[in-house]
């Protein structure tokens, strides 16, 4: 069965910026958020073989930060910039991997989540989602979903360490 690990790019610096929004970049919250991510993923073994994200630089910083962890490989595809389920869907199927994790953005990430499981789930910033797909891309089962607040918990008590970088 196939896993589709769904995350929502992590806290970008939207007060501050004023140039065009697929520049915005992330702020040190959002930084540290993926990197717990990041630790967490590869302690639960849900490591994905491929990383597909959204070009904008707050999903690919995002993206960036996990695969520097993992020394998984990373492709960028603009159908999740601004892009609906159908376009996420689609990018699923163009990558047959057994666990494949897709960055991208809200609303999509909730309403792909909804479309697949049906759950309504909150895709805050660095939330991830772990969805076994069932039936092709057509239905899937929410397995997880992880809030970047109880993993800046878990760090914090000592539960969860950073993830090492790997060299390239």
């Amino acid at each position: 069965m196939r896993r589709l690990l769904l995350m929502r790019h992590a806290k970008s610096d939207r007060a501050n910026w004023r140039g065009p929004d697929r520049h915005r970049p992330l702020n040190r919250r959002g930084r540290h958020a993926a990197a717990d991510v990041a630790a967490f993923v590869a302690a639960v073994g849900e490591v994905p073989e491929l990383v597909v994200s959204s070009p904008a630089v707050r999903a690919e910083t995002t993206a960036r930060i996990l695969v520097e962890a993992w020394g998984t490989p990373l492709r960028l595809d603009d159908r999740l910039y601004g892009g609906g389920v159908a376009d996420v869907l689609a990018v699923v199927a163009a990558h047959p991997v057994d666990r494949l994790l897709v960055v991208g953005h809200e609303p999509t990430c909730s309403t792909v989540v909804r479309r697949l499981t049906g759950g309504d789930v909150a895709m805050r910033t660095a939330t991830l989602a772990g969805i076994d797909l069932e039936a092709g891309l057509r239905r899937g089962t929410l397995r997880y979903l992880l809030q970047p607040r109880l993993l800046e918990t878990a760090r914090r008590r000592g539960i969860l360490e950073k993830a090492p970088r790997r060299e390239p």
